[in-house]
């Protein structure tokens, strides 16, 4: 009889991500790169970021005087790592270009993917 474990892994159902699940890197594969006479090299298949018309906006935030992008993600998001969301969502390259204008607005989304009310139906 073989490992219940190990036939869900091999099926694939079972994700075994390298990274917890609010990380960026979430997912993404990681490949070996075998050259001849050479240890093999790790590294991470390359990760696009979507387009922001992919987010479902459900708020924004004008930022203020003393924001930063880890305190917006916690606020509105619930985890401060995931502050690469609002990023991916509103195009930043850097995370504080985000917060560096005060006045700016940052749209909070739903995940990649997940329909809100803007683009439901």
């Amino acid at each position: 009889m073989s490992d219940p474990l190990q036939a869900l892994l091999e099926a694939g159902v079972l994700n075994t991500s390298s990274f917890p699940p609010n990380s960026r890197y979430y997912g993404v594969a990681v490949k070996t790169l075998e050259q001849k006479n050479q240890e093999p090299i790790a590294y991470l298949k390359r990760r696009f970021v979507p387009p922001p018309e992919s987010f479902s906006v459900v708020q924004q935030h004008t930022v203020a005087q003393g924001d930063r992008i880890d305190n917006l993600a916690a606020q509105h998001l619930g985890d401060p790592e995931l502050y690469w969301r609002l990023c991916d969502a509103n195009r930043a390259v850097r995370p504080e270009e985000l917060t560096e204008t005060v006045g700016a607005v940052v749209n909070i989304t739903l995940p990649e993917g997940v329909p809100g009310v803007g683009n439901a139906g």
